[in-house]
């Protein structure tokens, strides 16, 4: 899947896949799988951010961690500046770990509660070599004023913080190995809309300072409306669409997309819009239907849906769609 572009790509995945094995009693049964990520493939371009979609239990987070190793992929392929991160060894991980960021969803839970703010920093600047011993105060203090904390934080304990200053240090800690790329898994979920609109304003003021690269992970359109250059969207373990936002947007070529796009509220009650219900639930990842995974809630689902599964392909410029009827629906 390569998409007409000039841009430089920081990180190339393909095929990546996560199985879970689920544990059976008994040794005549065949093992079986939560096929959390199956056969997900994207680029991700230097500087931009790109959006991760879906809902509840599509495989959006668990990509995320498979991409960094938190959860050792089932297979596939993570190219990183031209290294397959899924090869490297410890040592080689570690190091690489420098470039590669993330910002976990709850930031009081990702920041250990009997370390201070200094000794939160210190422990990143110090496991990745950063910055000289006799600099890393200065460090601290700089990283502080990045993210908007006053410099006597340096001494207080992530309890002492309100979710929004947590998730703040939890953005400096991030910041203070110089990475190149941050995964944001869920970055503003836990935190009230007005400090949600903080954090996404703080976030692009120091990609733009530090010409970082974001993969953002989240199940609020619009928050994804808000930050986002291209936008994915997964299914149950899929990539059903991907597009730059306007495009996607604008003109969702995806069933699943158009439903999800639907569901947006709109701040005016005299404002009537087409609502588009799904039946059905979400299936299995234990056992996921045949054909397209989306056919047995699709309003559109033909005969070829349930029997052959969709690749991915350009529909439009750049815009890409995993739908056998595309091209109809698009018209």
């Amino acid at each position: 899947m390569e998409a007409t572009t000039e841009k430089k790509v920081i990180l190339q995945v393909d095929h990546l896949k996560q199985y879970f094995p689920i544990k059976t009693n008994s040794i005549f049964k065949p093992k079986t799988y939560v096929k959390a990520v199956d056969d997900v493939s994207f680029q991700l371009y230097e500087g931009e951010t790109l959006s991760i979609v879906g809902e509840s239990g599509c495989g959006k987070s668990t990509t995320g961690r498979a991409i960094l190793r938190l959860d050792e992929p089932t297979g596939g392929i993570v190219q990183y500046s031209g290294k397959n991160i899924l090869e490297l060894n410890k040592k080689e991980l570690r190091k690489l770990r420098g470039d590669l960021q993330v910002i976990f969803q709850d930031p009081f839970a990702s920041l250990n509660p009997r370390q201070t703010v200094k000794q939160i920093l210190n422990e990143a600047m110090a496991i990745q070599d950063v910055v000289d011993k006799s600099h890393r105060l200065d460090r601290m203090l700089e990283l502080l004023g990045y993210v908007g904390l006053p410099p006597e934080s340096l001494d207080r304990y992530p309890h002492e913080f309100s979710g929004g200053q947590r998730q703040r240090i939890g953005i400096a800690r991030a910041l203070a190995v110089n990475p190149k790329l941050i995964i944001c898994d869920e970055a503003v979920s836990a935190l009230d809309v007005s400090i949600q609109a903080q954090i996404l304003n703080l976030l692009k003021k120091l990609q733009k300072q530090f010409q970082l690269t974001f993969l953002f992970i989240s199940h609020d359109l619009s928050v994804v409306r808000h930050i986002s250059d291209r936008v994915m969207v997964m299914y149950l373990g899929k990539v059903v669409e991907i597009a730059e936002k306007k495009s996607l947007f604008d003109s969702p070529l995806h069933p699943y997309t158009k439903a999800l796009l639907s569901s947006i509220p709109v701040p005016n009650p005299a404002l009537k819009r087409d609502r588009v219900i799904l039946k059905g639930d979400v299936p299995s990842p234990i056992d996921p239907p045949s054909g397209c995974r989306f056919h047995t809630r699709c309003p559109f689902a033909t005969d070829i849906c349930k029997q052959k599964e969709p690749a991915l392909r350009e529909i439009e410029r750049n815009h890409f769609v995993s739908c056998h009827l595309a091209e109809e629906l698009s018209h």
